[in-house]
């Protein structure tokens, strides 16, 4: 539904990211439960208006890598990635072990780059691993970068968004972080530039942030489900908090992005506005829709349609 004002994207795309799953019900730092977070994000999606046609899960998958967690983690995404008719793609993170990653997800071991590439009705989705084996930080090694030119050598029709764990961005909020950051921007950046990529969507902070990229490609990176990390504490210099979940939805455009930040769990309401208001303004023309909504003396705007929770 876009009232005339704007088209229905091309594309929805449901970001999630570093769901941190444990095997046995075990909890982070002796508190959180991470597959609550998980389950109250698999919820959220049921409740949108534009069925993702993209399910993207930008890597720390499971806390520890344990095969358990990665087999729950699919038990619990798949069936609603499936029952939406949305590709399911996993990214790798620091957190997670490629012989079990590959195992559990896709069926067979490897210890090589767990690089892939989805053909999402016209839009190409590439998930690329950032991992290195036995560290933290990321990078994107000299074979992927040379797969990678070759992948994008030719244009998609709707164009690529790339799923990384670690984003190519400065960190002003967290500078210590980016000692655990992605590498080599520079030989990553001359890959993309002039191609036909249009966005990166990350994870790995624990909070929300935005940034561009090599020539100007949005960066959008998506909190966590699990744990978040308050970056502007008192007396710290980060601080992981058992609050602020949230995930991100992208909309694609045929000449935009548009990233939105879901919380996933319930504050207080101060207005609701009547789900049937949209079958209401349908009907209206669109000089009647201004006039309703937007003239401030309207009755929508003066009777209280929207201000009783």
């Amino acid at each position: 539904m876009h009232l005339d004002l704007y088209p229905d994207p091309l594309h929805t795309i449901a970001h999630l990211s570093d769901t941190h799953l444990l095997a046995g019900g075990a909890r982070q730092y002796g508190v959180v439960d991470p597959e609550v977070g998980l389950r109250l994000a698999l919820d959220r999606l049921s409740r949108l208006a534009h069925v993702p046609d993209v399910v993207l899960v930008t890597g720390d998958l499971a806390d520890i890598a344990e095969p358990q967690a990665y087999e729950r983690l699919k038990s619990l995404v798949a069936p609603v990635a499936e029952d939406m008719g949305a590709e399911l793609v996993w990214v790798m993170g620091n957190h997670d072990e490629r012989p079990a990653y590959a195992t559990e997800l896709f069926g067979w071991p490897s210890d090589d780059p767990q690089d892939r590439v989805y053909d999402v009705d016209g839009l190409r989705v590439i998930s690329l691993d950032s991992t290195v084996p036995g560290y933290h930080h990321g990078l994107v090694d000299a074979d992927q970068l040379e797969w990678l030119r070759e992948e994008l050598s030719e244009p998609a029709e709707h164009g690529t968004i790339i799923g990384m764990h670690h984003p190519p961005i400065p960190l002003p909020l967290a500078p210590v972080d980016a000692i655990i950051g992605l590498y080599d921007h520079d030989s990553f950046a001359a890959v993309l530039e002039g191609t036909d990529v249009r966005g990166i969507l990350a994870g790995h902070l624990h909070y929300s942030t935005y940034s561009t990229f090599a020539d100007g490609i949005p960066v959008s990176v998506a909190s966590a489900s699990c744990y978040t990390v308050d970056p502007t504490p008192a007396a710290a210099i980060l601080r992981g908090v058992d609050g602020a979940q949230s995930i991100n939805l992208t909309h694609v455009y045929a000449d935009r992005l548009v990233h939105t930040v879901v919380p996933l769990t319930e504050s207080p309401a101060v207005y609701n506005v009547d789900p049937l208001l949209m079958a209401a303004l349908e009907a209206l023309s669109p000089e009647e829709r201004i006039d309703q909504l937007s003239r401030k003396d309207s009755e929508f705007n003066t009777s209280g349609i929207a201000t009783g929770a």
